[in-house]
């Protein structure tokens, strides 16, 4: 099988669509399937072309970050795709902005077309007059719609008039994101978060900051990591400073990808205290490495963490951030926690699963028949 993936962002490209769609191409090679990537040239010096673990990448025009910039990228590609259309079996569009070329051209080669919804980028336009009419349409032209939450699924089934869309969690690769193989040792009164988080105003990391102080007063020697960068930086470093947690709060910038799995096993809970979300391949890939996690119930937080794995607080609530923290750092069973979430994740949402589910999905189609359901499991014991 030949499998055509048409996504903005791809590796070297650090984010949770980026990661989803790269265990998902490397996956399929590693079964032996074809799989060719068409992406932007979103970094410079980024190659027209190249091979990584198997997988071809082919680089197209990208004028900027931003939607103006995805619809460009997305039409200005519409050639290559159309081109490596020819050689695929099937083409699989990862972002809503994919599904315009990646349509064109399985249309125009005669091969099924999978559309996969992520992010909050579309639960945020969905309801919009402007954006809606429009995502409409793209829901309707895949031969199988997938989406990265049950509520991404809902809205797009909703916006489509009830073409059925299938919620498929986003997979972590389990063997890379694993727990320290000793367990971690005390260093005195250290307590250690970590909060791998982009610096934008969605993903709430204001709200946890606004809680440490409270944190602080119960565990003075608590430390805070804070993984990734942004437009929000220097607006929550001030006000890290104003609220006297020089010291307590480490901003560490943007990180490659490989140095996640240290990162978060470093610390013991991970916190996640987005405003808007659809599946957090960040949260799996904490849970995967044996954290507990703090989360906002917004999004599709709700349908990875729970009360066995972690806790959920409203969004934009410090006091129920500190709360739940400080409850979970004096939990006794906090490791027995991170045992049941990396369980849960190593059943339900690795790469393999995932993998195994897409191919289902691409062999059905490839052969014409209907796609089935997938197969329920089950979470006994975890």
């Amino acid at each position: 099988m030949r499998v055509l993936l048409h996504c903005i962002y791809y590796a070297p490209e650090v984010g949770g669509l980026e990661t989803h769609v790269a265990g998902l191409a490397t996956g399929l090679s590693r079964r032996g399937v074809g799989v060719r990537v068409i992406t932007s040239r979103s970094q410079p010096g980024m190659p027209r072309e190249e091979e990584i673990d198997g997988v071809r990448v082919v680089r197209t025009w990208f004028p900027s970050r931003s939607p103006v910039g995805w619809i460009a990228h997305a039409l200005g590609s519409i050639p290559a795709t159309r081109q490596e259309a020819r050689w695929a079996d099937l083409v699989h569009a990862q972002t809503f902005a994919s599904v315009v070329p990646a349509g064109i051209a399985a249309r125009r080669a005669n091969r099924p077309l999978v559309a996969s919804f992520h992010t909050s980028h579309f639960l945020a336009r969905a309801s919009s007059p402007v954006w809606s009419p429009i995502l409409r349409r793209l829901v309707r032209s895949a031969d199988h719609a997938l989406a990265a939450s049950a509520e991404i699924a809902e809205v797009a089934a909703h916006l489509s008039g009830g073409c059925p869309v299938e919620a498929l969690t986003n997979g972590v690769d389990t063997d890379t994101f694993r727990p320290l193989e000793e367990p971690r040792s005390s260093k005195g009164d250290v307590r250690t978060l970590v909060v791998p988080r982009r610096l934008f105003a969605k993903n709430g990391v204001e709200f946890l900051i606004r809680a440490l102080p409270e944190v602080r007063a119960s565990f003075p020697g608590l430390r805070v990591l804070i993984v990734g960068d942004g437009p929000e930086r220097t607006r929550l470093v001030d006000l890290s400073k104003a609220l006297r947690l020089e010291g307590v709060v480490q901003f560490l910038g943007a990180r490659p990808h490989a140095d996640m799995p240290m990162l978060l096993r470093s610390a013991e809970i991970a916190v996640f205290p987005s405003l808007m979300e659809a599946t957090s391949v960040a949260a799996l890939e904490a849970m995967s490495c044996g954290l507990p996690v703090v989360a906002s119930a917004v999004g599709g937080l709700p349908e990875i963490v729970d009360g066995g794995v972690g806790a959920l607080v409203p969004p934009r609530d410090p006091g129920g951030l500190a709360h739940a923290i400080i409850e979970l750092l004096r939990d006794r069973e906090l490791s027995e926690k991170g045992v049941r979430a990396r369980a849960r994740v190593v059943t339900m949402w690795s790469n393999e699963r995932l993998v195994d589910r897409h191919l289902e999905i691409y062999e059905a189609l490839t052969r014409g028949g209907p796609v089935a359901p997938p197969r329920p499991v089950r979470l006994t014991g975890l």
